[in-house]
């Protein structure tokens, strides 16, 4: 089922699931499997699970801000910058998918107290203009999706499939 054919509930649950899959789709690499370039010109394993952790953190944010606020502002950001200029080769991979795995589940956890009609609330992004709240747990869900195929696919190039 598409996710646009999904209850709002069983969106939170796609959601919540995806808390543990960054650290599963890691498993069994060394620190040069996550640092390694399999497809020149794009982001290593490390640096996906970085930016996961951070878009998804930021998009709880966005998601609170929607459901406590009227109408707020919510402001983009440039994912190649924070790639560039936040050191993740640096950052320790496990922790980020720790953080990404609970930031997922207290968010989740918020979004299931949530009466149908609170999916409808929006927020003003200064990019797209006006976003819902189910949107955003629908596209953050896909977000995950997305980036799991480029990790999967590197994986293999670097010859360690899951």
């Amino acid at each position: 089922m598409t996710p646009e054919h999904l209850s709002n509930r069983e969106l939170v649950a796609r959601y919540r699931a995806g808390g543990p899959v960054p650290a599963q789709a890691i498993a069994g690499l060394t620190r040069d499997d996550l640092l390694a370039f399999p497809v020149r010109g794009t982001w290593s394993i490390q640096q996906i699970i970085i930016h996961l952790m951070d878009s998804d953190l930021i998009a709880a944010d966005r998601m609170k801000r929607v459901i406590a606020e009227e109408r707020p502002t919510l402001l983009g950001y440039n994912e190649t910058a924070f790639a560039q200029r936040l050191f993740p080769e640096r950052l320790d991979v496990t922790m980020a998918c720790d953080v990404f795995h609970k930031n997922r589940l207290m968010t989740a956890e918020i979004l299931s107290h949530l009466p149908e009609e609170a999916f409808s609330r929006v927020g003003l992004h200064n990019e797209r203009g006006e976003v819902s709240l189910r949107h955003f747990v629908e596209s953050y869900s896909d977000h995950l999706d997305h980036h799991l195929k480029f990790i999967y696919e590197k994986r293999r190039l670097l010859g360690k499939p899951l």
